[in-house]
């Protein structure tokens, strides 16, 4: 035990007595992404005997997520607000369940008592001298989680950055803790395909100087990145950034100086990436970790000049429905904070909702489709959408009567597909696509 937490006299003990403060009927709370708690996770899963009807709230996490398999399912039940790859076999059938939400709107679930919280799980920096932990890079939906739990209990891990902002925890607000010394997750940057190249560099040349970017991880994003070296003061305000960002740091096309929130400051609620990423965040005051509530607040980031919105799809259909987040009726991830800065790009002044994507699977399916696969869910209305961006080219579909949006998108298409959507087009639209 440090010395720092002998001085404050925390019960700090093993993995396997903290998760007894876990009660059969409790629901209970996951830290996710890079911060995922796995240690006590792992812990109260191996309680599956002796323990009955605990629900398990979370978006995505890392790790095996043992409380989705069996012999674990008859302790544990996953109500989930987001679907990683870990959890996604288990939300397609009968033993879990999926919330549809925006990110901006989970904390209500818990400050409003729709989903109470009985314990909250967590992994946190070791304290400092005042006894303040850090939720690290992922305060999200961390945050609300622990000012709304009845308990608290902790993996407390010197490698957990300190990030600045709001994301803080005194130590005498956990019930117990449990101390481990590894890595928190990372995840590497892909190798950029051709095909994401040119895809970046169409979204790229939508993208104004001084605007306020939003973006996730991935290639796609990563590519848009890379085409911004010539532009200036670029600000970020985003749900999460990645290791695409630092480059444009280091450079200075990333200033935030023509930003109104927070000028000055990366805004997020949660980061992903590399080891280079997490030491570039800790205790770095240029990065403003916030709850959701705050950074996918739509009247917030509306405030920001020229808010460039960079999304992904599924599919979209030729009236510009876009389905973001199941394939057919198989639910593969989440409504996540999509809408949220949609919506908040379409209101600010200047502002650019864009949606990114190739124009066919791997398997070389089209996505842009005349109508969405049955059981899809529409995550983006085609009320919302604006440009949508594919290897072939960016079109702007704000203002346009279906007809002009189903010609649009065929313009960038696969031209394997195109003949296709035409023709669905025509029947449609009783020959006047």
């Amino acid at each position: 035990m440090s010395s720092t937490l002998k001085q404050l006299q925390v019960k700090i003990t093993s993995a396997e007595e903290v998760v007894n403060v876990v009660k059969s009927g409790d629901r209970v709370f996951l830290q996710g992404a890079a911060m995922t708690p796995n240690e006590l996770i792992n812990a109260l899963c191996e309680r599956y005997k002796e323990l009955n009807d605990v629900e398990v709230i979370s978006i995505h996490t890392e790790g095996d997520a043992k409380y989705t398999q069996e012999p674990y399912t008859k302790a544990f039940t996953l109500n989930s607000c987001f679907v990683g790859g870990n959890v996604r076999k288990s939300v397609n059938t009968p033993d879990a369940g999926y919330i549809p939400i925006f990110l901006s709107e989970i904390p209500w679930l818990f400050k409003r008592n729709i989903l109470p919280l009985d314990v909250a799980i967590v992994q946190v920096s070791s304290p400092d001298k005042h006894g303040y932990c850090s939720l690290g890079v992922s305060v999200d939906v961390a945050l609300p989680a622990i000012r709304t739990a009845k308990k608290i209990i902790a993996q407390i891990n010197p490698y957990v950055p300190r990030t600045h902002g709001t994301g803080i925890i005194h130590i005498d607000q956990i019930e117990c803790a449990t101390e481990v010394n590894r890595p928190i997750h990372e995840h590497e940057a892909g190798i950029i395909s051709d095909l994401e190249h040119k895809i970046g560099s169409n979204v790229a040349s939508l993208i104004e100087n001084g605007a306020t970017l939003q973006m996730g991880i991935g290639n796609i994003p990563n590519a848009v990145l890379a085409n911004l070296n010539n532009h200036k003061r670029l600000g970020i305000h985003t749900e999460m950034f990645s290791d695409g960002v630092l480059p444009l740091i280091e450079s200075g096309v990333i200033t935030g100086e023509e930003k109104v929130v927070k000028n000055g400051k990366i805004v997020s609620c949660f980061a992903v990436g590399s080891r280079k990423l997490y030491d570039f965040i800790d205790d770095n005051p240029i990065c403003d970790f916030r709850d959701s509530g705050y950074t996918n607040d739509t009247a917030r980031i509306r405030r920001n000049p020229k808010v460039t919105a960079i999304n992904s799809a599924i599919e979209i259909d030729l009236t510009g429905q876009v389905c973001a987040d199941t394939i057919g009726s198989y639910q593969f991830s989440g409504v996540g904070g999509q809408m949220d800065f949609i919506r908040g790009a379409s209101l600010s002044d200047g502002g650019k909702p864009i949606f990114a994507m190739s124009s066919a699977t791997k398997k070389g399916t089209s996505k842009i489709v005349p109508f969405l696969k049955e059981g899809a869910g529409v995550t983006t209305t085609r009320a919302h959408i604006h440009h949508v961006a594919t290897e072939h080219g960016v079109v702007n579909l704000y203002g346009r009567n279906l007809q002009q949006r189903a010609r649009a998108l065929i313009s960038i298409a696969h031209p394997d597909h195109q003949e296709v959507l035409e023709k669905a087009a025509y029947e449609r639209f009783n020959g006047r696509g």
